[in-house]
């Protein structure tokens, strides 16, 4: 393939990608931002309770 014919491809398929992306980020709405925050509250809590719970025994080898 010729590189200049490449290189349109990639702009044009770029192109779509954009599109696609705008016209999803339009069609869902937005968040409130405590979502993000609950989630990540909620699994520093668990990060921390495995951290505190005690390591299991090993098994005798």
């Amino acid at each position: 393939m010729h590189p200049e014919t490449h290189l349109t491809l990639h702009h044009t398929r770029t192109a779509e990608l954009r599109a696609e992306a705008d016209a999803y980020r339009l069609a869902v709405p937005a968040r409130p931002p405590r979502a993000l925050r609950t989630r990540v509250g909620w699994t520093l809590v668990e990060v921390g309770l495995r951290l505190a719970a005690p390591a299991p025994a090993s098994a005798p080898l």
